[in-house]
């Protein structure tokens, strides 16, 4: 492996890690010596250090993680104080899974498959804008068709419906009434 593919597997790695990660863990995934680790992310501060970047590569609990660099606290302190939302519950998730591998899909069709009243829900999916009316579906009482939005693909990182993992519909609705029973 070269240095700057090193280099860039060692940024890789502690990005997406939870955790700090520990030298030897580096040096075993990277199949590089603990000395060569270490100057690797001694480059990778000076590249962040030269690039003026607002992080950098910190040894924290016997391992190692990103940070933001102190003298931007005030700007940080600033964020938590714009308002997020909140993650999306359960509930609405399973009802979220059920509209984009069914859609388009009724209310009541999506309480049949979960056994419990949705409305709650689907106002939230509603007004996070991850999915929308669809039209009506001819029948008694013209119910509304729910259908995901764009919005929907942004939010879990998908190009297109097509990109949604293979689930048997049978699995599906197994998985559904196997949480239903576990609450």
């Amino acid at each position: 492996m070269n240095w700057t593919k090193a280099k860039a597997v060692l940024e890789a790695i502690i990005f997406a890690s939870s955790e700090p990660v520990t030298v030897k863990e580096l040096s075993m995934i990277l199949e590089l010596n603990y000395e060569t680790v270490e100057q690797l992310l001694a480059e990778l501060n000076k590249d962040y250090d030269d690039q003026q970047r607002g992080f950098h590569i910190k040894e924290v609990a016997e391992g190692f993680q990103f940070v933001t660099k102190p003298e931007y606290a005030d700007y940080l302190e600033k964020l938590k104080k714009v308002p997020r939302q909140s993650p999306l519950s359960q509930a609405a998730l399973e009802t979220l899974a059920i509209i984009a591998y069914k859609q388009p899909i009724t209310r009541a069709e999506i309480e049949t498959i979960r056994g419990v009243r949705v409305d709650s829900s689907l106002s939230t999916l509603l007004e996070r804008g991850l999915i929308e009316e669809a039209g009506r579906k001819d029948g008694p009482g013209r119910p509304i068709l729910y259908r995901t939005t764009k919005d929907f693909l942004k939010y879990f990182g998908l190009k297109n419906l097509d990109e949604l993992p293979i689930v048997d519909d049978w699995i599906l609705n197994q998985q559904l009434q196997i949480d239903l029973t576990a609450d």
